[in-house]
């Protein structure tokens, strides 16, 4: 499990997040959803360990983190696709999937090869595998982001606006990847996500955010979207 205990983190003088308390159960399915500027990405990279905690507790199959850095989390099993998919736009398709690899040191031997996994989940991946990751569409640069994430055999998997500046198309590509991800790698799932069809369609529950804080919880088949668009200024 991965576990938040009264997380607070800032900038400088100014405090973000208040207090966070958020569970991510084995093989679970989680959405995150509330305004921009509330701090649900400052909450995702404080969990990866790209920014620090000030005060509070992070677990990781039971295990305290919040100390540990970025890269020991994700040979831990954390694995970040940020918004905006933090790819090397210089680099192809092959390269930047590879960069994940390093991820699986301590905890298996890396081979220098892209899992068969990744391209049966993401086909156009071995079709444009040498073609520069800058050179892609939004939703084919998403692809590359996710795979590059699964090369790192995560257990928990954080997600930041996947579907954000991307075609229904490849939407529902996603979607579909994130299903088989889950049931048959039973990676657990935290999911940030404006787009509430497709959060709700996906996930198993969801967490509320309003000004650093989580306001609300609850199960997405018992809550309609319409309940928590408001929170969206919907």
């Amino acid at each position: 499990m991965l576990k938040l205990e009264n997380v607070s983190a800032a900038y400088g003088q100014s405090q973000v997040l208040w207090e966070v308390n958020l569970e991510l159960g084995d093989a679970e399915a989680v959405t995150l959803i509330g305004r921009n500027g509330v701090g649900k990405t400052t909450l995702l990279r404080t969990i990866a360990g790209l920014h620090p905690v000030m005060s509070g507790g992070v677990r990781l199959n039971g295990e305290q983190v919040e100390q540990d850095p970025a890269f020991s989390r994700a040979r831990r099993g954390l694995a970040y696709v940020p918004q905006g998919r933090g790819l090397f736009p210089h680099l192809s398709v092959h390269e930047n999937l590879l960069m994940g690899l390093p991820a699986l040191t301590g905890r298996e031997t890396a081979k220098v090869e892209i899992p068969a996994l990744v391209y049966d989940l993401f086909p156009i991946l071995h079709d444009m595998a040498q073609r520069k990751a800058g050179n892609l569409s939004g939703g084919q640069q998403q692809q590359v982001a996710i795979g590059r994430a699964l090369i790192t055999q995560p257990r928990y998997l954080l997600l930041d606006e996947p579907t954000e500046g991307i075609q229904p198309s490849i939407v529902q590509d996603i979607e579909q990847a994130l299903v088989r991800i889950r049931r048959e790698l039973r990676v657990a799932v935290l999911l940030v996500e404006q787009y509430l069809d497709f959060a709700w369609a996906f996930a198993d529950r969801y967490y509320v955010m309003q000004k650093g804080c989580l306001v609300e919880t609850g199960l997405t088949a018992q809550t309609a979207t319409q309940d928590v668009q408001r929170y969206l200024g919907v």
